[in-house]
């Protein structure tokens, strides 16, 4: 097998801004900053009507920081300069929905949202660097939410499609991986930012709307599928979830049947759809005992049938504990809360560190796809101090990489099919949980606060030379070898 290929990412609404060009409003622009609390976080993910119709508000005194991003609308292409020094093999990016198609709904896209990504896409290219694009991560324009509801109404479905022939048939010769969906399974577990569900003021989200909408995903993930190999476009189609490598708390049986369950419909229910092709044994009885009731036609389970993906690839920042037992310390994970594991240490967001938990995701995937994997998103989120003289001393980031390279590598010995590892956040971006610029996972410094503040200006963390040297030294083995 071929060596690891080594990467960063970032997505449109954390990074590009760039909100008054032509841009329609979506669902991540109505996200406000809130101060850390203990219930900040909710606020900000879980949006209900009330908090939307503030964001549209032109008086509204909050700061939306997803219309700021970390100004990379402005700054691309100097940024694509300091990925290529940095010796990417392969930069993942996003397209935003609402830069191209402001409401969803045009028929022409906006011509300076295509200049903007023919511009980026094509450096890229000329760069070496090998092109992963993400068609949808966590944003739609909002006119779709307020007038179909969003997932929830099969016209999305249409207006996706219309939105994704375009991209595939534009950039189609240059793109090397096709991603439709980012962490499709975050639809179960944070509905606003997976489907784009409003939350109801005073309630949970309905179960039937939440399947609906995922659903709605699925089909748009196999017609994306179709046209891209009808158009006979470069790239793989992959598909990708959030994973969190469950333990049980306990050797009890009743917690290990709970880590079955909860793998089931937390991470392998949407890749067990879009790999294989059809809906897992567990769906209905899931559905059953929670009144769940869409329909899917025979054409929809035709096009899940014949368009699954090439590759799976999944993010992976901690691992979880499953437990039937009550009253356990609780803590942060990606978008969701779970029970603390005594065995490891966290960060400051409570995010639980654990690199053999890649080492074993990594086989647990491959032993259920047995399709390629790539890990499309990993990091380490932390507070970084710019000094006086640029620099910026991340040694806690460079032990986070060091450990779960390690890791990958001893993954790919042991043959799993590993095919590329991609940073998170490899320039710094706002936190998709949290809303924030203090929780950084670059290497790449960039100069602004929570607020919106600073110059924006890049700066080289010491990751970035440590990650440099390191790709080099991979793409120098394999030379040998």
């Amino acid at each position: 097998m071929s060596r690891v290929l080594w990467g960063g990412a970032t997505s449109a609404s954390q990074y590009e801004g760039g909100f008054t060009d032509g841009k329609g409003l979506d669902t991540q622009d109505c996200r406000p900053y809130l101060p850390r609390t203990s219930n900040a976080t909710t606020q900000t993910r879980l949006l209900t009507q009330a908090l939307i119709d503030e964001a549209k508000d032109p008086n509204s005194k909050q700061f939306y920081p997803f219309r700021v991003g970390t100004k990379g609308y402005e700054y691309g292409l100097q940024d694509v300069a300091l990925l290529k020094e940095l010796g990417l093999d392969v930069y993942r990016l996003s397209i935003s929905w609402s830069r191209l198609f402001p409401t969803g709904e045009e028929v022409e896209p906006n011509p300076k949202g295509v200049a903007y990504y023919d511009a980026i896409l094509h450096k890229l290219h000329d760069a070496g660097i090998k092109i992963f694009v993400t068609m949808n991560h966590y944003a739609i324009p909002l006119a779709i939410v307020e007038k179909y509801r969003g997932w929830t109404n099969r016209k999305t479905i249409d207006l996706y499609v219309h939105f994704a022939e375009f991209v595939l048939g534009k950039w189609g010769d240059i793109v090397d991986y096709w991603l439709p969906f980012n962490e499709i399974n975050a639809g179960y577990f944070s509905p606003y930012n997976g489907v784009s569900l409003v939350k109801p003021a005073d309630a949970g989200y309905d179960y039937d709307d939440v399947f609906k909408s995922l659903h709605g995903q699925f089909v748009a993930n196999a017609k994306t599928v179709q046209i891209g190999r009808k158009l006979g476009v470069k790239g793989t189609f992959g598909a990708m979830v959030s994973c969190f490598c469950y333990y049980p708390l306990t050797p009890s049986p009743e917690d290990n049947l709970e880590l079955v369950k909860d793998e089931e419909i937390n991470q392998w229910y949407c890749m067990d759809i879009l790999s294989k092709g059809y809906y897992p044994y567990y769906a209905q009885p899931f559905f059953d005992q929670h009144d769940v009731t869409f329909e899917i036609t025979d054409e929809d389970k035709r096009l899940l049938r014949d368009y699954t993906c090439d590759f799976v690839s999944f993010s992976y920042y901690s691992s979880s504990i499953c437990t039937v037992q009550e009253n356990q310390s609780q803590t942060a994970g990606n978008l969701v809360v779970t029970t603390k594991n005594p065995y490891l240490k966290a960060s400051e967001w409570g995010w639980q560190i654990d690199p053999v938990g890649m080492r074993t995701t990594l086989h647990k995937v491959y032993d259920r796809y047995n399709k390629p994997v790539i890990i499309s998103e990993n990091g380490f989120g932390a507070r970084d101090t710019l000094e006086a003289d640029g620099a910026v001393h991340d040694q806690y980031r460079i032990d986070y990489f060091k450990a779960h390279f390690d890791e990958i590598l001893k993954a790919k010995e042991e043959g799993v099919d590993v095919r590329a590892y991609i940073a998170w956040g490899i320039i710094d971006i706002v936190s998709a949980g949290s809303c924030e610029m203090a929780k950084r996972y670059g290497v790449v410094y960039v100069d602004a606060d929570n607020e919106g503040q600073g110059s924006y200006k890049r700066y080289k963390k010491d990751s970035y030379y440590w990650y440099r040297d390191f790709i080099k030294n991979e793409a120098a083995k394999e030379e040998l070898s």
